[in-house]
């Protein structure tokens, strides 16, 4: 799965990144060529990084781990295959096609999971093997459900009324024409600019997992430990923060002219991006804090629901109550880079690069020593120590951006007396609740703790309720299928 992310990630980030930005009016025929290039770019990367964990690294037992191979070819193979649904996923997202992305993606998931069980049971033997075409059949159903989508729909009425810009499927192939450039050399250029900044960024997001395959700092039992509270404590990024941070920086794309002045920017535009941006920042922070202070009360719980005491008795719960902790820094930082990403120029990002650099050295030495002095629990706090700084530089810039205007949107990072007090006080009722009724105690302790919780979290949503008035009106009136600069006005 390393592989396979860092694969995708290489190949498609700066890509994403860079024709996500700017006017639904482009050219899209040279906007359709760059995104083409992800794929001869992914194939690059898979033979590369395919070489090296097969040959450079160290590979498992053939006893141990059958099917080893197949398994790193497959992988990559998945993430090429992923790769060929790029142009049609750009052309979702610019057209917030919300519905699309998301029945795409739990059929795919939903495909996936029936494979896999259905092969487990039948034929265990298979062992990678059965990993391996899931999810081969997981991409495959990706980029299917896309282009069967599109297919259908470019040309139709339906397509005709909205004068969506593309008319037909083969629109979306690369197109050669004489005397014209092959693709758009401003998207070019700050794609080069964007994939040197996603190399970088590949390293802090994957850092721990680049250490612990390099360098074998932990073994494979506590690296299991890790991986299961990584994959628990990381749902609510996937799920919640990451479609969040991706469809708001489509916003921020459309509404703000990249590299711009505040000054030289239509008010109206940056009166709803502040506004936007404001009640984002209130949102992602309310809802990481609710994470921290519930998640350190019933880590043990949810581990022991899952695993048993094999995972609740060890080092389990300490790594899932820092992970809650670094959740909230998850939060804070989707909102804050979206928002930065979506207004530098190539200029401010080629800057930020260099600084990336930096944090990319601290980062993994920081990873590399404090493993060795707190083992696992070093990698998250090596990565709440990148998510700092990271949402240091962002908040600093969105300062500095909004200095010139009557707007304020770091305001949102203020929480009203009267809740932070709720949150104190559910924090140590559920915490002292934990430490007389979990998780040895029986199930009726368990469901007591469990009610602690859930009137500790009634009181925490009454509080928000009735102090921030303006964040629910933000939740009620503004889902994401509505975020265009039209649907503001």
């Amino acid at each position: 799965m390393l592989l396979y992310t860092t694969v995708v990630f290489l190949a498609r980030e700066a890509f994403r990144r860079a024709c996500l930005s700017g006017s639904a009016r482009r050219n899209w025929t040279k906007t359709f060529n760059l995104l083409w290039l992800t794929v001869p770019l992914g194939v690059c990367w898979s033979v590369l990084l395919g070489w090296i964990w097969l040959d450079i690294l160290e590979v498992p037992d053939k006893n141990a781990v059958p099917y080893y191979k197949f398994g790193v070819i497959a992988f990559g193979v998945s993430a090429v295959v992923e790769l060929l649904g790029e142009p049609f996923w750009v052309l979702a997202q610019v057209h917030l096609f919300v519905r699309l992305k998301v029945i795409a993606e739990s059929l795919s998931v939903i495909s996936k999971c029936i494979l896999t069980v259905f092969l487990v049971i039948l034929y265990p033997h298979w062992g990678l093997y059965i990993f391996s075409l899931a999810q081969l059949l997981y991409t495959s159903v990706l980029v299917l459900c896309y282009v069967t989508y599109f297919m259908k729909f470019l040309g139709s009425p339906d397509a005709i009324k909205k004068s969506f810009p593309v008319a037909q499927i083969t629109s979306v192939l690369p197109s050669f024409e004489q005397d014209e450039a092959f693709v758009n050399w401003k998207e070019a250029r700050l794609t080069w600019s964007f994939f040197k900044q996603s190399f970088l960024k590949q390293v802090l997001t994957e850092g721990e997992r680049y250490v612990m395959t390099f360098l074998n700092v932990l073994n494979f039992g506590d690296q299991g430990v890790y991986d299961i509270v990584n994959n628990l404590g990381s749902l609510t990024a996937r799920f919640i923060f990451l479609p969040v941070e991706e469809s708001f920086y489509v916003y921020f794309a459309k509404v703000l002219e990249r590299g711009k002045d505040v000054k030289l920017q239509k008010q109206d535009d940056i009166s709803m991006a502040a506004a936007v941006l404001e009640s984002l920042l209130k949102l992602m922070l309310l809802v990481g804090l609710t994470i921290t202070v519930f998640g350190y009360a019933y880590s043990q719980l949810l581990l022991d629901l899952y695993g048993g005491s094999m995972l609740s008795s060890g080092s389990g719960p300490s790594l899932l109550r820092c992970y809650s902790f670094y959740v909230l820094l998850l939060a804070l930082n989707g909102v804050t880079e979206c928002f930065t990403f979506a207004s530098m120029c190539k200029e401010e990002v080629d800057r930020y690069n260099f600084v990336m650099l930096a944090l990319s050295f601290i980062f993994l030495c920081m990873s590399y020593f404090l493993t060795y002095w707190k083992g696992s629990i070093g990698f998250i706090l090596a990565n709440c120590f990148n998510m700092g700084i990271r949402i240091a530089h962002s908040i600093h810039y969105i300062y500095r951006y909004f200095e010139e205007s009557p707007h304020r949107p770091l305001k949102g990072l203020l929480v009203s007396p009267l809740l932070i007090l709720v949150f104190v006080i559910s924090g140590v009722a559920t915490g002292i609740s934990e430490v007389f009724l979990c998780c040895d105690k029986g199930w009726m302790a368990r469901l007591i703790h469990i009610a602690v919780g859930a009137l500790c979290f009634i009181a925490t949503l009454t509080s928000t309720f009735f102090t921030e008035t303006k964040l629910i009106h933000f939740v009620r009136t503004h889902f994401l299928s509505r975020y265009t600069k039209e649907g503001q006005k």
